[in-house]
């Protein structure tokens, strides 16, 4: 059984300025490198830097790639209706060649509705505008001409269409994944139905990986990423510690959107945010409980929303290296 790979994520959200978030997350890729993680996530976020500290994703990545020899370099996710498509596929394919082909492409259709309406869209355009993004962008990389025959993507990145990861919360976005043989992105939470709160995020997820698997094309290998917000400390009442104050501001987060929670203390909330907090066998534990990571090709690790001090965040990618990885792929 091939070894899935282990990622390491970051929405760059550190409690400092942008210049020392980028510094700071750029530390963090390198100690994963060093500890032997496959890839790094970064997410992209505009406008609202509590939801996340990056708006230029590839200029970033730009960043890391002269930085790092091995580790995979991925977007999870590019905001993709917002974006120029044709821009997006020279700098990914310029990107690739500088990282000596070590990029992964996640794309989504974004979520925060006001983020949409300085692009001249809004979010009920969303769905339409990212397929119609998505189709030129792996025309672009497969060498199509472009609007004239003279016109083709320079320089040539065909081999960028097999590493397109696509996010989805639902079983049709899957199946749509899947008819292009693209990757499958899994979020580290999901809401629940406001009937059944209680819903384990696998009994979530696992029927969006069915639908996956059953409309892939023959012959094309499945690739599903499940990222997981994973604090590891060397006790479980130190990690408690740092986890409650991240933990209590997404549950006033929660709320605030009209969302319902039971409980009002930090162990209450790590359960309804699928949170894996507490040392190495506590966390390996309830990782373990975890079905859709038997299923996965790549797990990622994040510890959003616990929001650790960046020595804590340090540490914590040396447990699950360490401790957790070796059990768990």
């Amino acid at each position: 059984m091939t070894r899935k790979r282990l990622g390491f994520f970051t929405r760059l959200l550190d409690d400092v300025p942008a210049k020392e978030r980028y510094r700071l997350a750029t530390e963090q890729i390198r100690h994963a490198e060093r500890y032997g993680f496959d890839t790094a996530w970064i997410a992209q976020h505009h406008f609202h830097e509590r939801e996340g500290g990056l708006p230029s994703p590839l200029v970033f990545l730009a960043h890391i790639a002269a930085y790092t020899t091995r580790i995979r370099l991925g977007t999870a996710i590019i905001t993709l209706p917002v974006e120029n498509p044709l821009r997006v596929a020279e700098d990914t394919a310029v990107l690739d060649l500088l990282s000596d082909g070590r990029l992964e492409v996640g794309f989504g259709s974004g979520g925060t509705p006001t983020s949409f309406l300085p692009f001249g869209l809004t979010i009920n355009e969303r769905a339409a505008t990212f397929a119609d993004h998505l189709h030129l962008i792996n025309s672009a990389w497969r060498g199509d001409s472009l609007a004239h025959p003279d016109n083709h993507l320079y320089p040539p990145a065909p081999g960028l269409t097999e590493r397109v990861w696509i996010a989805t919360f639902s079983v049709e976005g899957a199946v749509r994944a899947a008819r292009q043989g693209h990757g499958l992105m899994l979020s580290r939470t999901q809401p629940r139905p406001p009937d059944n709160l209680a819903l384990p995020l696998d009994a979530i997820q696992n029927p969006i990986i069915d639908a996956y698997l059953d409309a892939l094309p023959s012959g094309v290998a499945p690739r599903i990423l499940a990222s997981r917000t994973a604090f590891v400390a060397d006790s479980d009442a130190y990690a408690l510690k740092v986890a409650e104050p991240g933990l209590t501001r997404q549950a006033q987060q929660h709320q605030a959107a009209g969302h319902a929670l039971t409980g009002d203390t930090v162990t209450d909330y790590i359960g309804q945010f699928d949170a894996h907090i507490g040392a190495p066998q506590t966390v390996l534990a309830s990782l373990k409980q975890d079905s859709v990571l038997a299923r996965a090709t790549d797990i990622s690790f994040q510890v959003h929303s616990v929001e650790p001090s960046h020595q804590d965040t340090l540490h914590s990618i040396e447990l699950i290296a360490e401790q957790i990885a070796p059990q768990l792929l």
